[in-house]
Order: structure tokens, then sequence, then C-alpha cells
């Protein structure tokens, strides 16, 4: 059995109950057999066994009150997986998903994707089971208050800097800044996706979805083709979802469908961005809501979606851009994306994609942007908001955007190239994949054993 496979078996064994975490380890580690032959230095430093188990992970108890007065107790968590390249960086994730196996496979593919950023940060995730939907802005400041006070001891601009992810938004992250800075008696730039008022970034909002736009021109570059006129489908209706529209028309696309946990909508004409900016960001309701400021729409409630399937894919389409959450197009998905004449598949979510459907994209020999290269636009802003605190400075929306485009060709470019250096030109997860660990592997055995 060779070294991958080995460890691989291992990790299946002593976290059985982890399926995300071990989906995680096995589409990085099934992609890294010719690089781990070709450099038996890997092996020797047990390089595998040292990049799956996380430097640290931290676990506590969160205690608030509610409006009424009511004790609730949370569980909080902080993987801080990787800092070889630099400090921890990660989201914090609210949902009452959360837990040990969804924040090791987000931290773990955090390590990578910050690597391929180029950028000086390490790799992290965070959260809690806490859910902020039908809470008070009281009630929820409580709780990031209560979350603060036991995560801040594990945090810092040099050790650890979290930002936001589902469920933490620029509300959560201001009250989360507010209880570090109330604790520590320190202003720094510990928390990324800060308000503008107090050390956030232009286009930190934009990025993720931007970003993941910006990388499939890339690739269809790459090929001769363009996005101009051309029908995509995307899933979620949060911040990644809606800048992905955006920028979608702004490329002379048209976006035509959102989604979100009841159900879906199609809109023919165009998803209308301001309209889903005041349903999702101003009035935080759900899309039937869109429906009913928008004739054009229609909306298919969950209820209504296809037995194992989910509707949006349905939908013809050129590209197709997964932004909701992890595993949201499965084989048969992927199946009825092909089938309608989807040319590329762009991922602006973490792992969205179950194996069965990544393996259809790379047998069709599609564009398939994989989510560790394609979602690096937000952490990548992120970084470049822990600059601007560093040097208590502030770039325009131009400057910030601009540097962006460069990351996300960049990362295109190195994933492309390692690719073709490793005999699959269009097999961009693998070329991401090697990518990464090389750079993240040689740093840990130049660092020694720690």
């Amino acid at each position: 059995m060779d070294y991958s496979s080995r460890i691989i078996a291992d990790i299946e064994n002593h976290f059985a109950g982890q399926s995300e975490f071990i989906q995680a380890c096995k589409e990085v580690l099934e992609t890294l057999q010719p690089v781990l032959d070709a450099n038996p230095k890997y092996e020797e430093n047990r390089i595998l066994e040292r990049i799956t188990e996380p430097e640290r992970t931290v676990m506590f108890r969160v205690s608030w009150f509610t409006d009424k007065g009511e004790l609730m107790v949370n569980r909080g968590y902080r993987i801080q997986f990787n800092s070889a390249l630099g400090p921890y960086k990660g989201g914090l994730r609210f949902h009452p998903s959360v837990n040990l196996s969804i924040l090791k496979f987000l931290g773990f593919e955090q390590i990578f994707k910050n690597a391929l950023s180029g950028l000086s940060i390490g790799g992290a995730k965070g959260g809690s089971d806490f859910n902020p939907k039908g809470r008070s802005d009281g009630e929820i400041m409580r709780f990031c208050q209560a979350f603060m006070t036991k995560l801040y001891p594990f945090i810092g601009m040099r050790t650890d800097v979290p930002a936001g992810d589902i469920g933490v938004g620029g509300r959560e992250v201001g009250y989360l800044f507010g209880a570090y800075k109330q604790l520590t008696n320190r202003y720094e730039g510990v928390l990324t996706g800060k308000n503008l008022l107090f050390g956030g970034s232009l286009a930190r909002t934009e990025a993720t979805g931007y970003g993941c736009v910006y990388f499939a021109q890339n690739m269809l570059a790459a090929r001769g083709f363009d996005l101009k006129d051309k029908v995509c489908a995307v899933s979620g209706a949060g911040n990644v979802a809606i800048y992905c529209c955006e920028k979608l028309w702004q490329c002379g696309a048209k976006p035509v469908t959102v989604t979100d946990s009841t159900g879906m909508i199609y809109d023919p004409e165009g998803i209308d961005v301001a309209i889903l900016k005041q349903v999702k960001e101003v009035e935080h309701a759900r899309l039937t809501r869109y429906a009913e400021l928008r004739p054009s729409a229609k909306y298919t409630p969950v209820e209504e979606y296809p037995a194992g399937r989910h509707a949006v894919w349905d939908v013809p389409c050129f590209a197709a851009f997964p932004c909701a959450t992890q595993n949201e197009v499965n084989g048969k998905d992927a199946e009825a994306l092909l089938a309608n004449g989807c040319q590329c598949v762009c991922e602006g979510a973490n792992m969205p994609s179950t194996p069965e459907a990544i393996e259809a994209y790379l047998k069709a020999g599609i564009c398939y942007g994989p989510a560790k290269a394609a979602n690096a636009g937000g952490v990548s802003v992120s970084q470049l908001e822990m600059a601007q605190n560093a040097n208590m400075v502030h770039w325009t929306f131009e400057e910030v955007d601009n540097k962006l485009k460069d990351i996300m060709k960049n990362i295109y470019t190195r994933a492309a190239n390692t690719a073709k250096a490793y005999g699959e030109p269009n097999n961009l997860l693998k070329g991401a994949n090697i990518s990464a660990f090389c750079e993240v592997a040689d740093a840990m055995i130049a660092q020694g054993m720690y």
C-alpha cells in the first residue's frame, strides 16, 4: 500500500464518525501520490501524518442569556490546523450543523487555499452550533461576547486572525471585535471582515464572489471562451452568491438562479441583484420575498425538489457556480448539469461537490475550478485587510480589486502549470492540491519537527 493510501486508511479508522473531514482528506491525498513518489523526503518527514492533524484543537462551552433571561449553552471551537506559512487564518461559522468534523474539513481545506493565495497565512477554522437566525441583535451580541471570552486567549494579529463565514457577517464580526478589544485593551487587526469604521477593507464583502468569477474567466480564456452573454446557475443567497451574481452581470453574463435553505429562485430575466440584496442583506428574509418583489421569478420550495437532487442544477446553463455549502452537488446533479450543456463549474462554496460529481466533471473534460482555488478570493482580501491594519492605511476599492484579480490569475496559473507538469493539463484539482501541498510541506520540513 502506498504512502497516501496508508494515511487515508488510518484516518478512516481513527475518525470514522467524521465523514466531512475524511472526504476532504481523501480529496487531497488521493491526488498527491505522484509527488510523494518523486520526493521521498515527504514520507521520511511524516508530512501526511502531520498535515492531517491539527496543531491545536480548542473546544469550549459558551453560556449566554436570551432577551427573556433564559440561560443558553452552546459549543464553541477553534481548529488551528497549520501555521507553517504564517499566522492561522480562517473563518468562524455560526450554524446548527457545526461540529468537529465540519470544522476540521474546513480547516484542512483552508491550509491549501491559503497557500495557493501566495500570501503569508496558515490554515484554521472555528465557530459554534449557535443559530443566529431568529435571534435579536441583543442576543447575538451577548452570544458573541460570551464566545470571545473563551476564544480570545488563543488568537491575536500574529497568532490567529479569524474572519466571518456562514452565520457570521459584519454585525457578528463587529460584536466579536468589540469584545476582544474590551478583554485585551488592544486595538489590533485580530479579525477581518470588519466594518470600514474600524479597520475593514473595501472589496472584502465582494471578494469571494468576485474572485470566483475572476477564476472562471481565467479558466475559460485558456480554452478560448468567455462569460459574455452566457446563462449561469448560481446556488446560495448569502454573501458569496450575491456578489458572484453581481460580478457575472458586470462580465456580461446572466445569472438566473439563487437558493436558500427553503427553496430556489429561477428568474429567466436574470437575478435582480438590488432586490436580492434588499431581501437578504436588509430584510434578512427568505427567497419567497424575492418572488413577491420580482414578477418574473419562479420560486420552488425544497419539498418539490427531485428526490435526492437539487433542483437548481436542472436549469440549463453554460456555467454553474455552487456558492451555498458542502456537498450540494451530487453525482446525479452533475449528470443533469452536463446533460444540459454546462461547460464550466466554478466553486464558490467550500467542498460543494461530492466525489462522484467531481469525477463526472473531470471525465467530461469541462472547466472545473475546485473550491480551494476558486473561492480563495475572500481569504486573500482578508490578508490584504491584515496588511492595511498593520500599516494603519486604507486602500481604495480599485486597489484592492486589482490585487484580487492578480491573485486569482496567479492561483489559476499556478494550478494549471502544476497540472500540466504532472501530465493532466485540465485537472486543476490535482494541480491546486500538489502546488499547495509542496509549499506547505517544504515549509514544515525547513522549520524542523514541531
